[in-house]
Formats: C-alpha cells, sequence, structure tokens
C-alpha cells in the first residue's frame, strides 16, 4: 500500500456533540414535570439524540487510498494511468476551488473539518469529471504517492 489515510470527525467535534446533547438533556428535564416522567423522558431525548450525533460523526468517515495501481476516495475508485497533473492546494486555494472556481462536474471528497487538498486532473476522456478534488491531512504525501503510483504504471505500460 503506498498511501492510506482515513479522514474522521476531529475529537473537538465529538466533545461539542456531547455537550450539545448534555444541554439538551438538561432543558427537556427541566422542562418536563417529574409526574409524567420527566427523567425517562429526558434520558430518551439524550439517547436519541447522541445516536442522530454519533451516526452523523461516523457517516462523514471517509478513505482515501493509494494501492495496486488504484486511486480510491471514500466509495469511488479510478486507475491511477487516467489521472493527469496532481496539485497541492493550500487553505486559501481550497476555499476558492471549492467556492467560485469550483466546476460542478468535478468528485469531491471534501471534509468541513481539514482546509488543504489535493487537486487531481482525470485525463479519461470518457470521465465526466475534469479533475477530483481530495481534502487531506497530509496533501504533500499523497501528492507524492499519486505521482509516484502515475510513473510506475508509466514505467510498466512502456516495459510491457
Amino acid at each position: 500500500m503506498e498511501y492510506a489515510e482515513r479522514l474522521h470527525v476531529p475529537l473537538r467535534w465529538w466533545v461539542q456533540g456531547t455537550m450539545l446533547v448534555a444541554s439538551l438533556w438538561l432543558a427537556v428535564l427541566v422542562a418536563v414535570p417529574e409526574t409524567t416522567g420527566g427523567l425517562l423522558a429526558s434520558l430518551a431525548v439524550a439517547g436519541v439524540a447522541t445516536a442522530l450525533m454519533a451516526c452523523l460523526f461516523l457517516s462523514l468517515a471517509a478513505r482515501v487510498v493509494v494501492a495496486d495501481g488504484v486511486l480510491r476516495a471514500g466509495r469511488a475508485h479510478i486507475e491511477v494511468h487516467h489521472l493527469g497533473a496532481v496539485e497541492v492546494l493550500d487553505a486559501a486555494r481550497t476555499r476558492a476551488v471549492t467556492g467560485v472556481e469550483a466546476d460542478a462536474r468535478a468528485f469531491l471528497l471534501i471534509r468541513p473539518y481539514l482546509k488543504r487538498s489535493v487537486r487531481v486532473e482525470i485525463t479519461d476522456p470518457r470521465d465526466p469529471a475534469p479533475y477530483w478534488l481530495l481534502h487531506s491531512r497530509h496533501p504533500g504525501r499523497l501528492a507524492a504517492a499519486l505521482e509516484q503510483a502515475v510513473a510506475r504504471r508509466m514505467t510498466d505500460r512502456a516495459a510491457g
């Protein structure tokens, strides 16, 4: 495996979500009278809110992998011989490419808690996406792995 990264929600989101659920639990506990089962109602609301928060945060997890001549980003994958130029983007460039300079046809694997990304040009004429934009905690390492995989694939094609 040349590169693997798991994009998961940062710990501070879990802490803030837990504080939100605790506030919700306390608000329901205070608002519902004890005679109608206020404690049970507040626990039920807090339990549902915790489950929803966990489902949301876990659904935001994704993997970016470069291995065996294939780039995998979340559920999508593409063979590296269909990749062109690879560009590491800083926070300002990433913001521009996901905003005013965005192409609606592009494949995006973006996460709001990450600021830097890698833009990978797609050279396959049958693919409607002109590029992939992948948020990463280590965009330099991802770009290097992609460039190495593309170079290795080109060498293998020339030799074989």
